[in-house]
């Protein structure tokens, strides 16, 4: 990378890792609380209508934040259609969720389901209203301004939710915290953005997004239903009780791949198209995004697996235990996720959205192939074969790179496989070294020491390139 360019993607990702990071830690400190005080059924409850409101908000935004990102020139034009666009679907898509939501509660037996979706819903029409400044600040790499206004909602959101689970509200008490969450973090974004609406709506600049958009807009249905497709199957097959030990073990597994995600999301994309136009410089800044994302998933993640009885009884009681072996075989399948996100980044900067549509598209369908076949042996069985596909499909993702920029399997898995294979082989150590201790906090703390001494080591002998850096920026920001 340029001197620019890698300075600009460094504050990124610093930015991008402190709202992640930020992020996960407030929910962390919340859903402590929270999970003490409401029951697996709550949780399975409310995590069994997610799917419903998230492929709504979906479809109010329609792919058009990253279409205007990827544009060269985006107009105030593009803007406004964007804003009307989202506001109009996110209104109809409500009133037809709205008179569904009787189906819906049928559909999980549940007839409390009815007043609580159509409260719960309100949230993705707030979050429409939001869809341009979060656009504008996406394109201008506004991550400092976004984390803050996320935090501060965060927060907010979060003290709602206790204090009205302490009141006895229970699985209602989650419902006001998603809605607060997208109403304070959608108010802010507006204050804290430059861009305001006209009274116009100009259907040319709708169209010219439409093509990128559209194909946006399956990518993240397919990814949805493929994240989602097991709190729908779990509440209405198996029950809401089971559903919630897997919400909670989900809940822990996003918090770090999300963090993670997140991240290279910050900066992924804006950074890979400012490289576009040039093929070898393209390659050089990939391969280095490559290597970072590997570096930073696979010990986080196969590290959050091995500490995941202790952190579940320690926060959460041992009332969550069941959900440990969900999250241990989830965190195993996670560490592979952020890097199909980054391939992912790559093909929207190159403006070939069609790529990521399509390997999205066959993922889903292979996934949920496996839940059709897995189905009938549980949820454990359910979950592993989840895992494996997530860790196989990085070879399709692969050879769609090696078209599309050059990059050779052996440079891809010589990008990875030591940082994986690293990662893994300290866990075990790890593991095997403190089996013995009985205490949950000893063990929780020498194994996280543990396995982040043996990493740092490791990489430092190994002179990692990326290791190097991440030190230098540290220290230089320090």
């Amino acid at each position: 990378m340029d001197d620019n360019l890698k300075s600009r993607t460094a504050k990124g990702i610093a930015w991008g890792a402190i709202g992640s990071g930020g992020v996960q830690v407030l929910n962390l400190v919340f859903g402590l609380f929270l999970s003490r005080i409401l029951t697996p059924s709550d949780y399975g409850i409310v995590g069994s209508l997610v799917i419903f409101s998230t492929l709504a908000g979906v479809f109010s935004e329609s792919g058009g934040v990253l279409a205007i990102v990827n544009k060269r020139d985006a107009t105030r034009d593009d803007y406004n259609a964007l804003f009307w666009f989202s506001i109009a679907m996110s209104l109809t898509l409500y009133c037809i969720l709205w008179l569904c939501a009787p189906l819906i509660a049928g559909f999980y037996r549940q007839p409390e389901m009815i007043k609580l979706s159509r409260f719960l819903f309100v949230g993705f029409v707030l979050s429409s209203t939001a869809s341009a400044p979060a656009a504008y600040m996406f394109r201008n790499l506004m991550v400092k301004q976004r984390t803050k206004a996320q935090l501060t909602a965060l927060t907010i959101s979060g003290i709602v939710g206790v204090v009205t689970a302490i009141c006895g509200l229970s699985y209602w008490s989650l419902a006001f915290q998603t809605v607060t969450y997208v109403g304070v973090n959608s108010l802010l974004l507006w204050r804290i953005s430059r861009w305001r609406p006209q009274l116009s709506f100009k259907p040319g600049a709708l169209r010219g997004m439409l093509s990128f958009s559209m194909k946006q807009l399956a990518v993240s249905v397919f990814n949805i239903v493929n994240t989602n497709i097991f709190a729908v199957l779990l509440g209405r097959f198996y029950g809401m009780r089971t559903t919630g030990f897997y919400t909670q073990g989900n809940k822990w597994t996003t918090m770090g791949y999300g963090t993670i995600s997140g991240t290279i999301n910050s900066v992924g994309q804006p950074v890979l198209r400012e490289a576009a136009d040039d093929g070898t410089r393209l390659l050089r800044v990939f391969r280095k995004l490559l290597r970072f994302t590997s570096f930073v998933s696979f010990p986080c993640m196969f590290g959050l697996a091995l500490v995941s009885k202790e952190l579940i009884v320690i926060a959460v009681t041992d009332k969550w235990l069941d959900s440990v072996p969900v999250m241990q075989i989830l965190c195993a399948g996670a560490a592979f996720l952020p890097i199909g996100v980054l391939c992912g980044n790559l093909f929207n900067a190159m403006r070939h959205p069609d790529i990521y549509l399509w390997n999205t598209i066959g993922l889903g369908c292979v996934q949920l192939g496996s839940l059709v076949v897995t189905f009938r042996f549980g949820l454990e069985t359910m979950l592993m074969a989840y895992s494996v596909i997530n860790a196989l499909w990085l070879i399709v993702w692969q050879r769609f790179v090696c078209r599309s920029i050059g990059l050779t399997l052996w440079e891809f898995v010589k990008d990875i496989a030591p940082f994986a294979l690293i990662s893994a082989i300290v866990m075990m150590v790890t593991y095997i070294a403190t089996v013995s201790l009985t205490n949950l906090w000893i063990s929780l703390i020498v194994k996280m020491t543990m396995a982040a001494a043996l990493y740092s080591i490791i990489m430092w002998s190994l002179k990692a390139e990326v290791f190097r850096e991440t030190l230098s920026y540290l220290r230089l920001r320090k």
